[in-house]
C-alpha cells in the first residue's frame, strides 16, 4: 500500500501541471481579444498564476529535503518539478515578451503555435495524471509519444512563423520582436516534452 506521503508528490506534480494549463488558457483568453492597453493588468493575473506554480514547486523541495523515503528517486522528483514549473514560467515569458516589444496586434502563426502549446499542456496533464499507477496505465506511454509527436508540430509551425516572418515582413523591429515570441513559444512545447521524458525514463527504470 502507497503512503500517504507517497501519494502527496503525485498530487503536486498533478497540481503543478495543472497550473500549467490553466496558463495556457488564460494566456490563450488574453490573445484571442488582445487590447495592449490592458497588458499591465492581464500581466499580473497571469503572474498571479505563476506564482501558484511556484507554491507548489517549493512544497514539493521542502517534502524532498524532509522525507527519508520518496516513491522514485529523489534526481528524478526535482527534475520533473523543475520542468512542470518551467512549462508555466515560459508560458507566463511569452506575454512578458509581448509587453516589452511593445507588440501591438497578434499574428494568426502564434495563435497556432500557442494551440499547439495547449495541446502538448492538456498533455502533460493527463501524463502525470497518470503518473503514480504508470505500471498499469495503458495511456501513459501513448500520451507521451502524443507529446513528442506535438512537440515536432510545434518546431515545424515555428519553422514556417520565422521563414514568413524573414521574407514578408518590411520592418525590422517588428521581424526582432517576433523572432523573441516564437522562440518563447517553441521553448514551451519543449519543456512540456522535457517533462515527458522525465517521466519515461522514470518508467524504463522501475519496470
Amino acid at each position: 500500500m502507497a503512503r500517504r506521503s507517497d501519494n502527496d508528490y503525485f498530487t503536486l506534480f498533478v497540481k503543478m501541471a495543472d497550473v500549467a494549463l490553466q496558463t495556457q488558457k488564460l494566456l490563450t483568453e488574453i490573445l484571442a481579444d488582445f487590447d495592449p492597453e490592458k497588458l499591465r493588468e492581464q500581466l499580473d493575473k497571469l503572474h498571479g498564476l505563476e506564482s501558484e506554480g511556484d507554491r507548489h514547486t517549493h512544497e514539493l523541495m521542502k517534502r524532498v529535503a524532509k522525507d527519508f523515503v520518496t516513491p522514485i528517486e529523489r534526481d528524478d522528483i526535482i527534475a520533473l518539478g523543475r520542468e512542470l514549473d518551467d512549462i508555466t514560467d515560459n508560458i507566463e515569458d511569452v506575454l512578458i515578451k509581448i509587453y516589452m516589444y511593445n507588440i501591438k496586434a497578434i499574428t494568426p502563426e502564434a495563435m497556432e503555435m500557442l494551440k499547439v502549446v495547449g495541446q502538448c499542456c492538456e498533455k502533460v496533464s493527463s501524463v502525470v495524471t497518470e503518473f503514480s499507477n504508470f505500471r498499469k496505465s495503458s495511456t501513459i506511454l501513448k500520451d507521451i509519444v502524443e507529446i513528442n509527436r506535438l512537440e515536432e508540430l510545434g518546431d515545424n509551425l515555428y519553422i514556417q512563423a520565422f521563414r514568413k516572418l524573414y521574407t514578408k515582413s518590411g520592418d525590422p523591429l517588428e521581424t526582432i520582436a517576433w523572432s523573441e515570441v516564437y522562440k518563447q513559444l517553441e521553448k514551451c512545447c519543449d519543456t512540456c516534452e522535457h517533462a515527458a521524458d522525465v517521466i519515461e525514463c522514470v518508467i524504463v527504470k522501475n519496470t
